[in-house]
């Protein structure tokens, strides 16, 4: 049985993982077979937002770790502790948390930067040949991890794809339903809610971009 890490950045699409496409990804893995474990950085969240009115709320703090563990039903891990020799890939699910928390691009668009302790998870993967999915807003770091000439997708939003191509990287326009592959870097990608106007849409793109990490972890 195969074992995947999904990184998680928070909980709640506004300042942290988008649920949604957390739980559909967890779902997908164990529907081909996978098991997975769920890792976040141990850090302070950019800030807090109330999702019931979409302000940002001032008078508190959050942890990305402890917020993940929401999601993770407490089996959750820091990212220090991974030992990349136990997995076979990575996928990482967007929402905002994925823009705010794990690299800066909702602040600083194509200037952005990863967080340096989510640049050296991600990059124990790259280093092994391993695939890593992305999904929604989170290929916003492709250009960045994997250099010049790395293709993935966020849809088809103009900034945001002009924005990546800026990085170095190669946008391709996709469909809520579709995936792309960059075959060479091993690297999967696909819309989902940047695009999606359901759970079963969002799912679709889900869904096939676990079975092609899945299918590229064995190449």
């Amino acid at each position: 049985m195969k074992k995947i890490a999904v990184l998680l950045s928070g909980c709640g699409v506004f300042d942290g993982t988008e649920i949604h496409e957390a739980v559909l990804t967890l779902l997908s893995l164990s529907k081909a077979g996978a098991s997975y474990q769920c890792f976040a950085p141990d850090m302070t969240q950019l800030h807090v937002v109330n999702h019931l009115t979409g302000e940002v709320d001032t008078s508190q703090t959050r942890s990305v770790l402890v917020e993940s563990a929401r999601i993770a039903r407490g089996d959750i891990k820091p990212t220090t502790a991974l030992d990349v020799s136990q997995f076979a890939g990575l996928v990482i699910p967007g929402g905002f948390g994925a823009a705010k928390n794990l690299c800066n691009f909702a602040i600083n668009g194509s200037e952005c930067e990863v967080n340096p302790a989510v640049s050296e998870f991600i990059h124990a993967f790259i280093a092994a040949n391993k695939p890593v999915g992305f999904i929604c807003i989170a290929p916003v770091m492709i250009p960045r991890l994997y250099g010049q000439g790395a293709c993935g997708t966020i849809g088809h939003d103009v900034d945001t794809a002009a924005a990546f191509n800026l990085m170095g990287g190669c946008h391709q326009s996709a469909n809520v339903h579709e995936i792309v592959v960059d075959e060479a870097n091993k690297i999967v990608s696909t819309p989902a809610y940047m695009l999606a106007g359901n759970i079963a849409e969002a799912y679709s793109g889900i869904e096939k971009l676990v079975v092609k990490v899945l299918e590229l972890a064995k190449s």
